[in-house]
């Protein structure tokens, strides 16, 4: 049975039309970044980087090595598109980004993390066996076939992203329309559509759209009955997230997966005419069978756990932000804060404490982050203490923070007695010098 259900032979166009369009939007994603000026502000303006906690070793490259960088990304995107080397270019891609990805999290976003689980997984699947300079060059190679897994392990992945994003926001903020009303009164300067957004009836859209849609596309693109109707409503929903929310490449890379929802008769149909459409229905097991299943079980057992992880973690993460990323949770909450970093020298008799200038240190972009999240916080303060270790001195880092979640009171954050700079960095579970409130 699992045989049949895994390993049945189907016609592969849509693959291998995913491959061309997901090529050219990764391509389209790393020459962008230098053109829209992403590259410079978040990775060769700032004076240091913030990377994931225990990925210190990845830094930006000197000078402009950085615009470089995202260059030949690009290029690894087109050979994907146009299928040239392909595993070797999805695996150099994939590195790459994974490089940026844990480089850097000023500008971290849901998407990018998406990206780079899609990235993995399109290394392994056979999409450049069709309709690619490879098969040109190497006509055994040609295949009109895949096997089912393919197609359900895409379906899985997405099914998961999309059920998680629709659960988190089940919350009061975000049913009482808090959220969606901070959202769009951020967007108030858009022409023609800004002043539209600030309605309530606008407000009371986004918030129910938004969750009914994450929860039902996936089971709705499933269901023949229901395909064509949802896939014209997603053209619509990513649209609208792509003019209003400018998330880059992530709305129409969502459109370009409806060709594995949509029957393999109609993509070929669209899309590869001239291709031999398979309909033998061959069950033919590989010898990876034994690797491909506890590996899969494996990945999707934390894909499922991950998003999980924070019910095990004292404090409401939508306050602590501890188990925060890596779990779907788009676009739930807003926050602001006031925080100020004081340093005392320890071989100062008087322990006199000096303020730290964070214009001096930071761009304007770290600054939002060090002002609401604890890991930008522990993280400025370790690299403060390693500054003025540069210079000779011992310091201790206090830090006095308030933070505002969803627009509501201010309240202490940080407890202002514990020397941040001498610390460690709980990656698992609580820190406790991050306040909790009932």
């Amino acid at each position: 049975m699992i045989n049949r259900w895994l390993f049945t032979q189907i016609d592969n166009s849509a693959l291998i039309i995913f491959r061309v369009f997901f090529g050219f939007l990764i391509a389209a994603e790393a020459i962008g970044a230098i053109f829209t000026g992403w590259v410079k502000k978040t990775l060769i303006e700032p004076e240091f980087t913030f990377n994931f906690i225990g990925f210190d070793f990845l830094q930006p490259l000197p000078g402009n090595g950085m615009y470089f960088y995202f260059a030949i990304m690009g290029i690894f995107g087109l050979l994907v598109m146009i299928g040239y080397k392909y595993r070797l270019s999805m695996t150099a891609y994939t590195i790459m980004w994974a490089g940026v990805y844990f480089m850097q999290k000023s500008s971290y976003n849901n998407h990018y993390y998406l990206l780079l689980l899609l990235l993995i997984i399109m290394i392994i699947l056979p999409a450049g066996n069709y309709f690619s300079v490879d098969v040109k060059k190497n006509p055994s190679l040609k295949k009109i076939a895949m096997p089912r897994w393919v197609v359900l392990l895409i379906i899985i992945q997405l099914w998961i992203v999309y059920t998680y994003a629709a659960v988190a926001k089940l919350y009061p903020d975000w049913l009482d329309f808090t959220v969606a009303k901070n959202l769009m009164a951020g967007r108030a300067y858009y022409p023609i559509v800004g002043p539209i957004l600030q309605n309530h009836w606008a407000h009371v859209s986004v918030t129910y759209f938004g969750i009914l849609f994450d929860l039902l596309v996936i089971p709705l693109l499933l269901w023949k009955r229901t395909r064509f109707f949802i896939f014209c409503l997603g053209i619509f929903f990513h649209l609208f997230n792509s003019i209003v929310f400018q998330i880059g490449i992530f709305p129409y890379l969502s459109l370009a997966f409806s060709v594995f929802f949509f029957s393999r008769e109609k993509i070929h149909r669209i899309f590869m005419k001239k291709k031999e459409f398979y309909t033998a229905n061959e069950v033919i097991v590989p010898s990876y069978k034994r690797f491909l299943i506890p590996i899969a079980i494996i990945w999707f057992i934390i894909q499922i756990a991950l998003p999980l992880r924070h019910w095990f973690i004292p404090g409401d993460v939508l306050w602590t932000e501890e188990g925060h990323r890596l779990s779907w949770r788009m676009m739930l909450r807003g926050r602001s804060g006031i925080t100020n970093f004081y340093v005392v020298d320890k071989n100062d008799t008087e322990a006199r404490q000096q303020i730290i200038k964070k214009n001096d240190h930071l761009t304007k972009k770290q600054i939002r982050s060090v002002n609401t999240k604890p890991d930008f916080m522990w993280q400025f303060a370790q690299h403060l203490k390693k500054k003025y270790a540069a210079e000779g001195k011992e310091i201790e880092v206090y830090v006095k923070s308030s933070v505002s979640v969803n627009g509501k009171k201010r309240k202490v954050f940080i407890d202002p007695e514990v020397d941040l700079a001498n610390v460690s960095w709980n990656y698992f579970t609580t820190n406790p010098w991050v306040l909790k409130y009932n």
